[in-house]
């Protein structure tokens, strides 16, 4: 069942009415551009309503547009880091979760702002966005930003733990790339000059993993 933002006539909208609607609406929406559609239009509307000092019709826009991102946040949270729908099997037609915001005509900055908006607790969202002075999307999308995990140094300082990530990467790229090389191709059409100068860079390569190799 699709749901669509309502016009709402400013001059005689039964506020209470329609913002009910709204979040009967919002609560029941499985699609992501229909949400992304009701936040777009609420804000426009909060936006005629600041203009036109009309403070009850603001915040009413204020609060709809708030369940309308969040609501976009939670159905891309549906989607993993991997890609693929986490409700449903994954299969080879399923896409993440940029590639879905992308689809619904959202940016990476909305993305990650909706997403955001929909990590913030359920009740601590709902007292806000009802209370007399409705918080801003940035207020809220900043109060679902998810602190990094704190990590072990192993009794290292930073710099040590830096460049050992950058270290065990670094040697990974390499194996990463020697992999990936057309090896059966190439070998074959090498001149004479191209190989004796591979025999050094191999001498070369050999050495440093035998120094490594040594030593861990």
């Amino acid at each position: 069942m699709n749901f669509h933002a309502p016009s709402i006539n400013t001059a005689n909208a039964s506020l209470p009415k329609s913002y009910e609607q709204a979040k009967s609406a919002l609560a029941n929406c499985e699609r992501l551009d229909e949400c992304q559609d009701w936040a777009d239009k609420a804000a426009a509307l909060a936006s005629y309503a600041k203009q036109a000092n009309d403070d009850q019709l603001e915040k009413m826009a204020i609060r709809i547009r708030a369940r309308a991102v969040r609501r976009a946040g939670e159905l891309l949270k549906q989607f993993d880091a991997r890609g693929g729908d986490q409700s449903k099997s994954v299969s080879a037609d399923t896409f993440g979760q940029r590639e879905a915001a992308e689809q619904a005509g959202m940016s990476k900055r909305q993305q990650v702002t909706a997403v955001r908006v929909a990590n913030v607790p359920e009740q601590d969202f709902t007292e806000q966005v009802e209370s007399a002075k409705p918080p801003t999307i940035s207020q809220l999308a900043q109060q679902g930003i998810k602190p990094r995990p704190l990590v072990d140094l192993k009794g290292r300082n930073p710099a040590e733990f830096n460049l050992e990530m950058h270290y065990v990467g670094a040697v990974a790229d390499c194996a990463r790339d020697l992999r990936a090389l057309k090896h059966d191709q190439a070998i074959p059409i090498l001149t004479d000059k191209a190989r004796a100068e591979l025999r050094r860079h191999i001498a070369e390569i050999d050495g440093i993993c035998d120094m490594i190799a040594t030593r861990i």
